[in-house]
């Protein structure tokens, strides 16, 4: 038996919740953990796995897999994990992975669970601990069953980085036509050196910034912190910002070690989409604000003069 790990990419980068997947599955302990990378990718990236505690690496090089159509990635995955004989196979939480996930629970009669939050609990049975409720509570879960399948929320587990190479071997799975029958007409691409989903720290800014072209001060004090910019929702509404910077529970959920909200009130659809951050940092001149009583840290005070401050600060300590 081994342990099967699907890792997204980005124009040929392994994706570096998909490195947090494979870790989380070597912390199991129960190897082999074999890496399943679907379209191209270059070798270094897929050989640079095993510090993540991959094993080998199955890698289908096919140029039809690049464009991420669900059932074809699907189908692959069932025959790879025929092929390596997986009883338990782990990936990152996103938009790909969950509708991939729940096509391979079906076919190949799998249990399933999203939001893991924790390495499972093996005493008595198969057991995991899931965020449930927008992050509220938690909920432990028994899996039954011969083979089962983990999503993981981001920052489950920390990222090991000291393993030796994997092997990587080349797969070559029955591309079936009837799995090509969607066609992606565009992409349309989230800009940025950070992606929002990957980001491990995030500054996020609200209505209180007044208006679009106040937005340099988000950006400044993410680009000192090497951080990604969000926003709220009213802000994406009024089209200060573009939509893939929303964040909330309409919006992208995101679990970074901080996450800086600045001039936002924090009403309970954005707290949704964050509180699974390790800490939270809310900069806001209104006492009242409901993200004081989310915060780990709170600063009370104009954004205006707050951040500007804040940013020299950082950068003069670099």
């Amino acid at each position: 038996m081994s342990i099967l790990v699907f890792v997204e990419g980005d124009q040929g980068k392994i994706k570096n919740s998909s490195r947090e997947a494979i870790s989380y599955a070597a912390a199991m302990n129960q190897p082999p953990v074999v890496a399943l990378a679907l379209g191209s990718f270059e070798a270094t990236e897929l050989e640079g796995l095993g510090t993540n505690g991959a094993h080998s690496v199955l890698h289908a090089a096919s140029k039809q897999l690049d464009e991420g159509i669900i059932q074809a990635y699907a189908s692959v995955w069932a025959q790879a994990l025929e092929q390596c004989d997986a009883d338990t196979m782990v990936l990152a939480k996103s938009a790909l992975g969950d509708a991939v996930a729940a096509r391979v629970s079906v076919l190949s009669n799998a249990s399933i669970v999203s939001n893991v939050v924790e390495l499972p609990d093996v005493s008595d049975g198969f057991k995991v601990k899931r965020s449930i409720y927008s992050g509220k509570a938690f909920a432990h879960v028994n899996l039954n069953g011969n083979r089962r399948i983990l999503t993981l929320n981001k920052n489950t587990i920390e990222l090991k980085t000291d393993g030796a190479s994997a092997k990587v071997e080349q797969f070559s799975p029955e591309l079936r036509q009837e799995d090509f029958k969607t066609t992606i007409i565009s992409t349309d691409r989230a800009k940025g050196e950070i992606l929002l989903p990957e980001a491990d720290i995030v500054v996020s800014g609200g209505r209180g910034l007044k208006g679009p072209e106040n937005w340099h001060l988000i950006e400044d004090l993410a680009s000192a912190l090497g951080a990604a910019t969000a926003c709220s929702k009213p802000v994406s509404d009024m089209q200060w910002r573009p939509h893939h910077e929303h964040v909330g529970q309409t919006g992208i959920k995101v679990s970074p070690s901080l996450y800086i909200a600045i001039g936002i009130s924090g009403a309970i659809q954005h707290l949704a989409g964050v509180n699974s951050s390790k800490v939270i940092v809310v900069i806001n001149k209104d006492p009242e604000a409901p993200f004081f009583k989310a915060a780990d840290y709170g600063i009370l005070g104009d954004a205006f003069e707050v951040v500007p401050k804040l940013t020299a600060a950082i950068n003069s300590s670099k």
